[in-house]
């Protein structure tokens, strides 16, 4: 049975890595496959809603979470919308780690798939000693690296490609979110060209802007099926 984990990290926050794990946990769930998505740390919502839940809109039925896996799929929650070390503080509530590792170890084994998202950038802190990224590499998690595809996307994407192999992160690919449909098409274009041949990375396709749940999906599935050959089918 397959057994695989990713980690949906980006290089900024609010660029796209809660609309991609929901459309790529979909496109894997109509694969046959049990699909569970985490979020360690969700700042800035309140319980019961934030990204996990918008994961589980975009599947759109896909896969639908058993009851009781909240405390697991997002070990911890706060209002505050900041970094998980300062969102935490703020509540006067500490972040461990191991809690991290229990609960995502504890959705390894009932699932077949389990898609990480990340909070914020490749650095942000859980708290002031302990980075994601470290946890990351403790849990030996294969990531997709999100870039938001706009002016300044190149420096964004090659520093967070650096940061993550210099801590002998593994790196599967790039996928570019675009946000608009009024940026220049010419600044788009050579952003993922010359990020993926400076990278080594592949370009493994995009998220379209759009809308419409099902037309964004259908636009996707190219994507989606890029990111099953590269993670998945080997």
């Amino acid at each position: 049975m397959l057994k695989r984990t990713l980690f949906v990290a980006g290089t900024d926050t609010g660029i796209g890595k809660t609309v991609f794990t929901g459309l790529l946990a979909k496109y894997l769930a109509g694969k046959g496959l049990s699909v569970v998505t985490q979020k360690w740390v969700q700042t800035g919502a309140s319980p019961g809603e934030g990204d996990v839940a918008e994961h589980a809109e975009a599947m759109d039925g896909c896969g639908k979470l058993a009851e009781g896996l909240a405390g697991l799929t997002v070990p911890y929650s706060f209002r505050f919308p900041a970094s998980p070390h300062l969102a935490s503080a703020v509540e006067g509530k500490k972040i461990f780690p191991e809690r991290i590792r229990e609960c995502f170890l504890s959705l390894k084994k009932d699932f077949d798939i389990v898609l990480v998202e990340g909070t914020g950038g490749v650095l942000v802190p859980l708290t002031e000693r302990d980075l994601a990224v470290d946890l990351v590499r403790e849990l030996d998690l294969e990531v997709i690296l999100v870039v938001g595809n706009r002016l300044g996307a190149i420096n964004h994407a090659l520093l967070s490609v650096e940061a993550l192999r210099t801590r002998q992160v593994r790196v599967a690919g790039l996928v570019f979110n675009r946000f608009t449909q009024e940026d220049d098409d010419l600044i788009l274009v050579d952003n993922r060209k010359i990020i993926s041949r400076i990278s080594g990375l592949p370009d493994l396709g995009e998220i379209p802007y759009e809308v419409c749940p099902a037309v964004r999906y259908g636009a996707f599935r190219g994507t989606g099926e890029r990111v099953w050959e590269r993670v998945y089918g080997r």
